[in-house]
């Protein structure tokens, strides 16, 4: 089994905590991508991340200064969203965080697919940014069928955690014998199943912690998920899709 979920925005750098285990897989890519980048002007960078003129400072200097092989953190340490926090890896047992070296797959814009342990550097690229790179119009063009292909090759059942915007780089391009089951977390209102952006970041999060403790590697077992008020609701699921819902409220 391969757990993917989507990285974060907010990044930090800490070196000196827990310790690298390797570089990441796709690095060579990885450099084109800070390339097209560096060549950017700081007014089109702004653009292309869409944020405001303090997150676009920061990211330009570290653009500008960006090491991709020398003082990198744990990529599982090194996003800092809902999600990562709900996962909470920095207090792991030892015995969890080799679950999530085993099992946890991060997708990247900037790096396409990463281990827990691969070391980072911070960076802001959304998988979805409209940039060009080496004759591809986007980065779902740019990373192909890569990040299938490394999955396909680990595992015959990918669980997804991610959103749709990094899923979506990964799921078409899947071999027919690879299951691919994706996990929905929403409430039942108006007799139909409503995601919140927010919640839903918890329960992925929650979700990949109570994997670790439970050492859990069948689909089947997946289902037992029980934490934050989430049932499964077996009347609503189907082969690929495993639905939790919390109680009405």
């Amino acid at each position: 089994m391969r757990i993917i979920i989507a990285p974060a925005k907010k990044m930090t750098a800490d070196t000196d905590s827990f310790p690298v285990d390797a570089l990441p897989q796709f690095l060579e890519q990885s450099e084109h991508l800070k390339a097209a980048l560096q060549g950017m002007t700081p007014k089109e960078l702004q653009t292309l991340w869409k944020c405001n003129d303090s997150i676009a400072r920061l990211n330009v200097d570290r653009l500008a200064s960006m090491d991709l092989r020398r003082r990198l953190t744990p990529a599982v340490m090194a996003y800092e969203g809902i999600q990562y926090r709900y996962m909470a890896p920095s207090v792991m047992e030892s015995a969890h965080l080799d679950y999530l070296r085993a099992h946890l797959r991060i997708l990247s814009g900037f790096y396409g697919l990463l281990r827990p342990f691969d070391g980072v550097a911070p960076y802001r690229l959304e998988m979805q940014a409209r940039l060009s790179v080496d004759g591809a119009p986007n980065l779902y063009a740019f990373w192909g069928n890569r990040l299938a292909q490394t999955l396909a090759a680990e595992t015959d059942f990918v669980l997804n955690l991610a959103s749709k915007e990094y899923s979506h780089a990964v799921e078409p391009y899947l071999p027919p014998s690879t299951r691919f089951v994706t996990c929905t977390f929403g409430e039942w209102k108006n007799g139909k199943v409503i995601e919140k952006g927010t919640v839903c970041k918890m329960a992925r999060g929650q979700m990949v912690r109570w994997l670790a403790e439970n050492n859990i590697t069948r689909r089947e077992d997946v289902r037992a998920f029980d934490q934050l008020g989430y049932r499964f609701r077996p009347d609503l699921s189907s082969e690929s899709h495993d639905v939790f819902l919390q109680p009405e409220t």
